[in-house]
């Protein structure tokens, strides 16, 4: 079976490889992202939705309806946000659609990506962990067929992936020549695994639904 999956954050490093996955997926018929403006990607399974406003995404139903999973990957840094604005992004804007896909397909598969340190009990110190714990707990709560709260950590990043984050990018570099080495500690994974390991989860459901890297490679390595 071909799924219909929706993307959010796609021009994020995250987003990009997940959406880079999917493509490349015979498991994956089509490709829906939800962006604020276009990107410079074509592709015979890929159709653009262009929302200017996240909190006017519900006048878009009609051109979401139907997917069979949704890859929320949208996100910020935490970094000079208060948790106020921080918070709306994060919990605000990922109640929107979670709301939006189980109003519309209940049984879809809703995977969001959080963080490694996530904090699920929302009470600890550190603001993004609290915040981010919050949106895991709504959406993993809703009642999807089935989700997950991805929850990666490093990250090394293949087929032309970047990170919006000049001095992570950098890094890649100098280190590529170590990344087959660092490929093999289980703290670590790769962009590719990471994407592979969203539409795996479609088809292997998972008892964990926190989900990090040594279960994103594990779960990435599993044949249909």
């Amino acid at each position: 079976m071909a799924y219909k999956v929706l993307i959010t954050g796609a021009t994020g490093m995250v987003g990009e490889a997940v959406m880079i996955e999917c493509l490349e997926s015979e498991r994956v018929s089509e490709v829906v992202l939800i962006n604020r403006s276009k990107i410079e990607k074509e592709h015979k399974k890929l159709r653009q939705v262009i929302v200017p406003s996240f909190e006017d995404l519900a006048s878009f139903k009609d051109e979401i309806r139907f997917v069979d999973a949704c890859f929320h990957c949208m996100g910020v840094s935490a970094v000079g946000l208060s948790e106020e604005k921080y918070s709306k992004i994060t919990v605000d804007y990922t109640k929107i659609l979670v709301d939006l896909i189980y109003s519309l397909n209940p049984n879809a598969v809703f995977n969001y990506v959080s963080g490694e340190g996530t904090d699920s009990f929302e009470k600890g110190s550190t603001m993004w962990a609290r915040v981010k714990g919050k949106a895991e707990n709504y959406m993993l709560n809703k009642g999807f067929k089935d989700s997950y709260a991805f929850r990666p950590g490093a990250i090394i990043p293949e087929k032309g992936v970047k990170s919006k984050t000049q001095l992570y990018n950098v890094f890649y570099v100098l280190s590529k020549p170590f990344h087959f080495l660092i490929k093999k500690m289980k703290s670590v994974t790769t962009s590719s695994n990471l994407g592979l390991a969203m539409i795996n989860s479609i088809d292997f459901p998972q008892e964990n639904k926190h989900i990090e890297n040594p279960e994103i490679t594990e779960l990435a390595e599993k044949r249909v």
